[in-house]
């Protein structure tokens, strides 16, 4: 089913496009974000301080960078797909109620998760295990889980929205 917008070809065709971009962009997050809780998050949070090593030494990792600007370009063509669908009333109140989630989501990730995680990055390295710091990090590694999955239905969400919307001239935007 095509989306009919009273507006001009240009218009209809950067509508098109941004939601494109945006649910893109939110995929490739959701595939950064499955392959860390796959492969990482498994082993940092399996016997701290012993299991630590990842964000230690000459070549520890360190994701706050590679997180803050994939997060900001994601949110930069969330926004862009806002405005110009901001015409499209069945784009515009679904995109609108999958941004508000998104924000609160990433909230709850600046709030908890990111202080959590920066908390595990400071522990020196250490043959102990830590039962503490064990709870602490399954804890974190189950919420993460909570977290991913909200993240991708919200993408998914995106999916159905990148149908065409073509110009009709001045009919009355319909679904």
């Amino acid at each position: 089913m095509e989306i009919s917008l009273k507006t001009s070809a240009a218009d209809h065709t950067a509508a098109n496009t941004s939601m494109l971009v945006t649910t893109v962009a939110y995929l490739l997050l959701n595939g950064a974000q499955l392959f860390e809780t796959a492969v990482l998050v498994p082993v940092w949070t399996a016997a701290p301080p012993a299991s630590l090593h990842l964000f230690h030494g000459p070549y520890g990792l360190n994701f706050k960078v590679f997180w803050i600007v994939a997060h900001s370009l994601h949110e930069l063509t969330f926004l862009a797909a806002l405005i110009l669908n901001w015409k499209i009333p069945a784009r515009r109140k679904i995109l609108l109620v999958v941004f508000v989630a998104h924000i609160a989501v990433r909230a709850w990730t600046l709030l908890y998760f990111a202080p959590v995680i920066i908390f595990f990055q400071q522990i020196p390295v250490t043959d102990a295990v830590d039962q503490m710091l064990v709870q602490k990090a399954a804890r974190w590694r189950e919420m993460n889980l909570v977290r991913v999955a909200a993240f991708m239905v919200l993408s998914f969400i995106l999916i159905p929205l990148n149908r065409t919307a073509k110009t009709t001239g001045n009919a009355v935007p319909q679904v």
